[in-house]
Protein backbone atom coordinates (compact mmCIF):
# COMPACT_ATOMS: atom_id res chain seq x y z
CA UNK A 1 0.00 0.00 0.00
CA UNK A 2 2.95 2.21 0.71
CA UNK A 3 4.83 1.52 -2.49
CA UNK A 4 1.34 2.31 -4.33
CA UNK A 5 0.78 5.55 -2.88
CA UNK A 6 4.42 6.47 -3.50
CA UNK A 7 3.88 5.27 -7.29
CA UNK A 8 0.84 7.44 -7.68
CA UNK A 9 2.24 10.84 -5.87
CA UNK A 10 5.62 10.62 -7.98
CA UNK A 11 5.65 8.63 -11.10
CA UNK A 12 7.94 9.86 -13.01
CA UNK A 13 10.76 8.05 -10.21
CA UNK A 14 12.25 5.06 -10.28
CA UNK A 15 11.11 2.19 -8.31
CA UNK A 16 14.29 1.76 -6.13
CA UNK A 17 13.56 5.54 -5.10
CA UNK A 18 9.71 4.53 -5.04
CA UNK A 19 10.79 2.30 -2.15
CA UNK A 20 12.98 4.44 -0.12
CA UNK A 21 10.19 6.78 -0.14
CA UNK A 22 7.85 3.97 0.91
CA UNK A 23 10.13 2.85 3.60
CA UNK A 24 10.52 6.33 4.64
CA UNK A 25 6.66 6.71 4.59
CA UNK A 26 6.23 3.15 7.03
CA UNK A 27 8.29 4.73 9.85
CA UNK A 28 6.88 8.19 9.60
CA UNK A 29 3.69 5.81 10.18
CA UNK A 30 5.13 3.67 12.95
CA UNK A 31 6.61 6.81 14.29
CA UNK A 32 2.96 8.24 14.71
CA UNK A 33 1.78 5.45 15.81
CA UNK A 34 4.00 4.81 18.56
CA UNK A 35 3.29 8.42 19.85
CA UNK A 36 -0.25 7.46 19.74
CA UNK A 37 -0.11 4.92 21.51
CA UNK A 38 1.91 6.09 24.29
CA UNK A 39 -0.03 9.52 24.76
CA UNK A 40 -2.82 7.13 25.41
CA UNK A 41 -0.73 5.53 28.77
CA UNK A 42 -2.01 7.04 32.00
CA UNK A 43 0.00 8.99 33.93
CA UNK A 44 0.27 7.61 37.43
CA UNK A 45 1.40 9.65 40.53
CA UNK A 46 2.97 7.17 43.17
CA UNK A 47 3.53 7.86 46.34
CA UNK A 48 4.51 6.96 49.32
CA UNK A 49 6.29 7.35 53.09
CA UNK A 50 9.45 4.95 52.50
CA UNK A 51 10.04 2.12 50.08
CA UNK A 52 9.17 -1.51 51.26
CA UNK A 53 8.78 -4.82 49.39
CA UNK A 54 5.71 -4.77 48.95
CA UNK A 55 5.24 -1.15 48.09
CA UNK A 56 8.24 -1.19 45.79
CA UNK A 57 6.41 -4.73 44.01
CA UNK A 58 2.70 -2.24 43.67
CA UNK A 59 5.43 0.44 42.08
CA UNK A 60 6.84 -2.52 39.74
CA UNK A 61 3.66 -3.75 38.51
CA UNK A 62 2.41 -0.45 38.29
CA UNK A 63 5.38 0.57 35.31
CA UNK A 64 4.32 -2.37 33.39
CA UNK A 65 1.50 -0.84 32.54
CA UNK A 66 1.54 2.69 33.09
CA UNK A 67 3.77 6.15 32.84
CA UNK A 68 4.49 6.13 36.99
CA UNK A 69 6.27 8.89 38.76
CA UNK A 70 7.57 8.45 42.08
CA UNK A 71 7.46 10.65 45.19
CA UNK A 72 8.81 9.62 48.62
CA UNK A 73 7.04 12.10 50.94
CA UNK A 74 8.77 13.16 54.21
CA UNK A 75 8.96 16.42 55.49
CA UNK A 76 7.05 19.84 54.91
CA UNK A 77 9.29 20.62 51.66
CA UNK A 78 7.29 17.67 50.14
CA UNK A 79 4.06 19.41 49.71
CA UNK A 80 5.77 21.35 47.64
CA UNK A 81 6.40 18.54 45.40
CA UNK A 82 3.18 16.63 45.57
CA UNK A 83 1.20 19.61 44.06
CA UNK A 84 2.85 20.19 41.03
CA UNK A 85 3.66 16.31 40.14
CA UNK A 86 -0.42 15.84 41.47
CA UNK A 87 -1.61 18.80 38.50
CA UNK A 88 0.26 16.71 35.68
CA UNK A 89 -1.07 13.38 36.56
CA UNK A 90 -4.12 11.41 35.43
CA UNK A 91 -4.71 9.15 38.95
CA UNK A 92 -2.78 9.14 41.63
CA UNK A 93 -1.85 6.08 43.87
CA UNK A 94 -0.65 6.48 47.62
CA UNK A 95 0.42 3.90 49.95
CA UNK A 96 -0.93 4.40 53.53
CA UNK A 97 -3.42 6.77 54.71
CA UNK A 98 -1.28 10.15 56.05
CA UNK A 99 -0.91 13.93 55.74
CA UNK A 100 0.57 13.78 52.50
CA UNK A 101 -1.96 11.54 51.45
CA UNK A 102 -4.43 14.48 52.37
CA UNK A 103 -2.70 17.05 49.90
CA UNK A 104 -2.61 14.30 47.22
CA UNK A 105 -6.60 13.66 47.57
CA UNK A 106 -7.23 17.67 47.20
CA UNK A 107 -5.16 18.19 44.39
CA UNK A 108 -6.64 15.38 42.61
CA UNK A 109 -10.04 16.48 43.64
CA UNK A 110 -9.68 19.89 42.66
CA UNK A 111 -7.89 18.99 39.43
CA UNK A 112 -11.27 16.48 38.66
CA UNK A 113 -8.71 13.66 38.77
CA UNK A 114 -9.65 10.00 40.56
CA UNK A 115 -7.45 9.55 43.61
CA UNK A 116 -6.35 5.75 45.47
CA UNK A 117 -5.11 5.42 48.31
CA UNK A 118 -3.85 1.81 49.59
CA UNK A 119 -4.15 1.44 53.41
CA UNK A 120 -1.81 -0.87 55.12
CA UNK A 121 -2.75 -1.24 59.18
CA UNK A 122 -0.47 1.74 60.58
CA UNK A 123 -2.62 4.17 58.94
CA UNK A 124 -5.94 3.06 60.75
CA UNK A 125 -4.15 1.95 64.13
CA UNK A 126 -4.67 3.70 67.23
CA UNK A 127 -3.71 2.24 70.33
CA UNK A 128 -3.38 4.65 73.24
CA UNK A 129 -2.59 1.86 75.79
CA UNK A 130 0.79 1.28 73.78
CA UNK A 131 1.23 4.93 72.52
CA UNK A 132 0.55 3.71 68.63
CA UNK A 133 -0.90 5.30 65.91
CA UNK A 134 -1.53 8.30 63.60
CA UNK A 135 -5.06 8.72 65.13
CA UNK A 136 -3.51 9.64 68.60
CA UNK A 137 -2.46 13.20 66.98
CA UNK A 138 -5.67 15.31 66.85
CA UNK A 139 -4.50 17.05 64.07
CA UNK A 140 -2.92 14.43 62.01
CA UNK A 141 -5.96 12.34 62.15
CA UNK A 142 -8.28 15.40 60.87
CA UNK A 143 -6.19 15.15 57.60
CA UNK A 144 -6.27 11.31 57.53
CA UNK A 145 -10.30 11.27 58.06
CA UNK A 146 -9.78 13.73 54.81
CA UNK A 147 -8.00 11.79 53.03
CA UNK A 148 -9.72 8.59 53.56
CA UNK A 149 -13.71 10.28 52.80
CA UNK A 150 -12.20 12.25 49.81
CA UNK A 151 -10.52 9.36 47.88
CA UNK A 152 -11.90 7.98 45.23
CA UNK A 153 -10.55 4.33 46.08
CA UNK A 154 -9.37 3.27 49.41
CA UNK A 155 -7.97 -0.42 49.10
CA UNK A 156 -7.60 -1.93 51.99
CA UNK A 157 -5.32 -4.91 51.77
CA UNK A 158 -7.67 -6.94 54.83
CA UNK A 159 -10.94 -6.84 55.54
CA UNK A 160 -10.33 -6.01 59.34
CA UNK A 161 -9.08 -2.39 58.03
CA UNK A 162 -12.06 -1.87 56.70
CA UNK A 163 -14.05 -1.68 60.11
CA UNK A 164 -11.32 0.50 61.32
CA UNK A 165 -11.20 2.72 58.52
CA UNK A 166 -15.56 3.05 58.57
CA UNK A 167 -14.51 3.73 62.87
CA UNK A 168 -11.96 6.39 62.90
CA UNK A 169 -13.12 8.27 59.90
CA UNK A 170 -16.86 8.08 60.84
CA UNK A 171 -18.49 7.27 57.45
CA UNK A 172 -20.19 5.16 55.72
CA UNK A 173 -16.22 3.26 53.48
CA UNK A 174 -18.25 3.35 50.04
CA UNK A 175 -15.42 3.94 48.19
CA UNK A 176 -13.82 1.00 50.53
CA UNK A 177 -12.94 -2.35 48.66
CA UNK A 178 -10.02 -4.87 50.37
CA UNK A 179 -7.30 -6.19 47.53
CA UNK A 180 -5.01 -8.04 49.32
CA UNK A 181 -1.19 -7.82 48.69
CA UNK A 182 0.03 -10.57 46.64
CA UNK A 183 3.53 -12.97 46.89
CA UNK A 184 5.52 -14.51 44.62
CA UNK A 185 5.66 -18.52 45.10
CA UNK A 186 9.24 -18.75 42.98
CA UNK A 187 10.86 -16.17 45.21
CA UNK A 188 9.75 -17.93 48.55
CA UNK A 189 10.10 -21.58 48.25
CA UNK A 190 11.24 -24.26 50.44
CA UNK A 191 14.46 -26.14 50.68
CA UNK A 192 16.09 -28.71 52.47
CA UNK A 193 15.11 -29.74 56.31
CA UNK A 194 13.45 -27.90 58.57
CA UNK A 195 15.29 -27.32 62.03
CA UNK A 196 13.67 -27.15 65.32
CA UNK A 197 13.44 -23.90 65.50
CA UNK A 198 10.89 -21.07 65.84
CA UNK A 199 11.40 -17.70 63.64
CA UNK A 200 9.82 -14.47 63.64
CA UNK A 201 10.72 -11.57 61.37
CA UNK A 202 10.20 -7.67 62.26
CA UNK A 203 11.60 -4.69 61.79
CA UNK A 204 11.52 -2.49 64.94
CA UNK A 205 13.75 0.54 65.55
CA UNK A 206 11.90 1.63 68.37
CA UNK A 207 10.17 0.09 71.93
CA UNK A 208 6.71 1.21 70.79
CA UNK A 209 7.18 -0.87 67.60
CA UNK A 210 8.67 -3.64 69.00
CA UNK A 211 5.22 -3.82 71.53
CA UNK A 212 3.23 -3.53 68.47
CA UNK A 213 4.91 -6.37 66.90
CA UNK A 214 4.26 -8.77 69.77
CA UNK A 215 8.29 -8.99 70.84
CA UNK A 216 7.90 -8.68 74.02
CA UNK A 217 5.22 -11.13 74.20
CA UNK A 218 7.13 -13.72 72.26
CA UNK A 219 9.99 -12.99 75.16
CA UNK A 220 7.77 -13.74 78.08
CA UNK A 221 6.85 -17.07 76.35
CA UNK A 222 10.30 -17.25 75.06
CA UNK A 223 11.13 -17.54 79.03
CA UNK A 224 9.26 -20.36 79.69
CA UNK A 225 9.93 -22.80 76.77
CA UNK A 226 13.64 -22.74 77.33
CA UNK A 227 14.17 -25.87 75.69
CA UNK A 228 13.12 -23.81 72.43
CA UNK A 229 15.62 -21.68 70.17
CA UNK A 230 14.37 -18.83 68.81
CA UNK A 231 15.51 -16.39 66.33
CA UNK A 232 14.36 -12.92 65.86
CA UNK A 233 15.46 -11.08 62.77
CA UNK A 234 15.08 -7.10 62.45
CA UNK A 235 15.66 -5.27 66.17
CA UNK A 236 17.97 -2.60 66.43
CA UNK A 237 20.48 -2.19 69.32
CA UNK A 238 18.78 0.95 70.35
CA UNK A 239 15.13 -0.88 71.51
CA UNK A 240 16.80 -4.03 72.73
CA UNK A 241 19.37 -2.23 75.05
CA UNK A 242 16.96 -1.74 78.22
CA UNK A 243 15.50 -5.45 77.79
CA UNK A 244 16.79 -8.67 78.43
CA UNK A 245 16.79 -11.26 76.23
CA UNK A 246 15.95 -14.46 77.04
CA UNK A 247 19.25 -16.59 76.72
CA UNK A 248 17.43 -18.93 74.23
CA UNK A 249 16.67 -16.49 71.97
CA UNK A 250 19.01 -14.95 69.16
CA UNK A 251 18.84 -11.41 68.19
CA UNK A 252 20.16 -10.77 64.68
CA UNK A 253 19.59 -6.82 64.30
CA UNK A 254 19.76 -7.04 60.09
CA UNK A 255 19.51 -8.74 57.35
CA UNK A 256 19.22 -8.19 53.59
CA UNK A 257 15.65 -9.36 52.34
CA UNK A 258 16.92 -12.08 49.95
CA UNK A 259 18.48 -13.09 52.82
CA UNK A 260 15.61 -13.90 54.66
CA UNK A 261 14.78 -17.18 52.20
CA UNK A 262 17.69 -19.13 54.27
CA UNK A 263 16.08 -18.61 57.61
CA UNK A 264 12.51 -18.92 56.35
CA UNK A 265 14.09 -22.21 54.43
CA UNK A 266 15.59 -24.04 57.59
CA UNK A 267 12.79 -22.75 60.67
CA UNK A 268 10.19 -25.13 61.26
CA UNK A 269 7.67 -22.88 63.05
CA UNK A 270 7.62 -19.28 61.97
CA UNK A 271 5.67 -17.21 65.12
CA UNK A 272 3.63 -13.36 64.57
CA UNK A 273 2.92 -12.81 67.64
CA UNK A 274 1.69 -9.03 67.22
CA UNK A 275 -0.78 -6.93 68.92
CA UNK A 276 -1.54 -5.10 66.02
CA UNK A 277 -1.08 -6.01 62.18
CA UNK A 278 -2.48 -5.43 58.37
CA UNK A 279 -1.33 -8.49 56.18
CA UNK A 280 1.94 -9.29 57.35
CA UNK A 281 3.92 -10.25 54.19
CA UNK A 282 6.91 -11.88 56.58
CA UNK A 283 4.63 -13.92 57.57
CA UNK A 284 3.10 -14.54 54.26
CA UNK A 285 6.70 -15.28 52.97
CA UNK A 286 7.53 -17.87 55.67
CA UNK A 287 4.67 -19.99 54.97
CA UNK A 288 5.33 -19.88 51.04
CA UNK A 289 8.73 -21.83 52.56
CA UNK A 290 6.78 -24.36 54.45
CA UNK A 291 7.17 -22.63 58.07
CA UNK A 292 4.19 -23.72 60.13
CA UNK A 293 2.19 -20.43 61.28
CA UNK A 294 1.58 -19.41 64.32
CA UNK A 295 0.09 -15.83 65.06
CA UNK A 296 -2.14 -13.82 67.16
CA UNK A 297 -5.64 -13.33 66.38
CA UNK A 298 -5.96 -9.74 65.46
CA UNK A 299 -5.77 -8.03 61.79
CA UNK A 300 -4.90 -10.10 58.83
CA UNK A 301 -3.39 -12.89 60.80
CA UNK A 302 -5.75 -15.25 60.75
CA UNK A 303 -6.80 -14.35 56.83
CA UNK A 304 -2.92 -14.97 56.45
CA UNK A 305 -2.83 -18.30 58.49
CA UNK A 306 -6.25 -19.53 57.03
CA UNK A 307 -6.72 -22.43 59.10
CA UNK A 308 -3.22 -23.57 58.02
CA UNK A 309 -1.55 -23.60 61.63
CA UNK A 310 -2.28 -22.06 65.07
CA UNK A 311 -3.53 -18.75 66.27
CA UNK A 312 -3.91 -17.37 69.86
CA UNK A 313 -5.32 -14.57 71.66
CA UNK A 314 -2.76 -11.67 71.93
CA UNK A 315 -1.30 -11.41 75.55
CA UNK A 316 -1.96 -15.06 76.37
CA UNK A 317 1.64 -16.73 77.29
CA UNK A 318 0.16 -20.23 77.75
CA UNK A 319 -1.52 -20.30 75.15
CA UNK A 320 0.89 -19.33 72.65
CA UNK A 321 3.56 -20.98 74.25
CA UNK A 322 1.37 -24.52 73.68
CA UNK A 323 0.85 -23.52 70.15
CA UNK A 324 4.26 -23.38 69.00
CA UNK A 325 5.36 -26.77 71.09
CA UNK A 326 2.08 -28.25 69.12
CA UNK A 327 3.57 -26.26 65.69
CA UNK A 328 6.88 -28.04 66.78
CA UNK A 329 6.20 -31.40 67.17
CA UNK A 330 3.52 -30.98 63.66
CA UNK A 331 3.87 -32.80 60.48
CA UNK A 332 5.14 -31.53 57.92
CA UNK A 333 2.42 -31.64 55.57
CA UNK A 334 1.17 -28.61 57.89
CA UNK A 335 3.92 -26.84 56.15
CA UNK A 336 3.05 -27.72 52.57
CA UNK A 337 -0.80 -26.50 52.98
CA UNK A 338 0.46 -23.09 54.61
CA UNK A 339 2.23 -23.00 51.24
CA UNK A 340 -0.70 -23.86 48.89
CA UNK A 341 -3.14 -21.63 50.53
CA UNK A 342 -0.77 -18.46 50.24
CA UNK A 343 0.63 -19.46 46.79
CA UNK A 344 -3.08 -19.83 45.96
CA UNK A 345 -4.80 -17.12 47.31
CA UNK A 346 -2.39 -14.43 47.43
CA UNK A 347 -0.95 -13.98 44.43
CA UNK A 348 0.88 -11.30 42.14
CA UNK A 349 -0.97 -11.89 39.40
CA UNK A 350 -4.51 -11.31 40.79
CA UNK A 351 -3.31 -8.20 42.84
CA UNK A 352 -2.29 -6.80 39.08
CA UNK A 353 -5.38 -7.52 37.71
CA UNK A 354 -7.62 -6.04 40.67
CA UNK A 355 -5.40 -2.57 40.56
CA UNK A 356 -5.67 -2.50 36.95
CA UNK A 357 -9.55 -2.88 37.02
CA UNK A 358 -9.66 -0.50 39.80
CA UNK A 359 -7.37 2.16 37.89
CA UNK A 360 -8.73 2.04 34.47
CA UNK A 361 -12.01 2.21 35.88
CA UNK A 362 -11.14 5.30 37.63
CA UNK A 363 -10.29 7.34 34.97
CA UNK A 364 -13.01 9.97 33.60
Amino acid sequence: MALQICRTLTPSLNIDTHLQYAYLFLRICSLLSIGTIQSERLKILFTSTHLTSFITEDLNLLRKHFFVEHLTTKGFGSIFRIVPAALKADVTFTWFASVYASVVVFVAKRMGNKSIIVVGGVDVAKYPEINYGIWLSWWKAMFVKYALRNASNVLVVDPSLQKSARLLAEYEGDNIECIPTGYDASEWFPSGEKEPFVLTVAGCETEERMRVKGIDFLFVAARAMPEVRFVVIGLSRHPIASIRIPSNVEVIPFVERRELLQYYQRAKVYCQPSYSEGLPSSLCEAMLCECIPVGTDVGGVPTAIGGNGFLVPYGDADKLCEAMRAAMQSPNEIGHTARKHIAETFTLQKREAALLRVIRGSVR
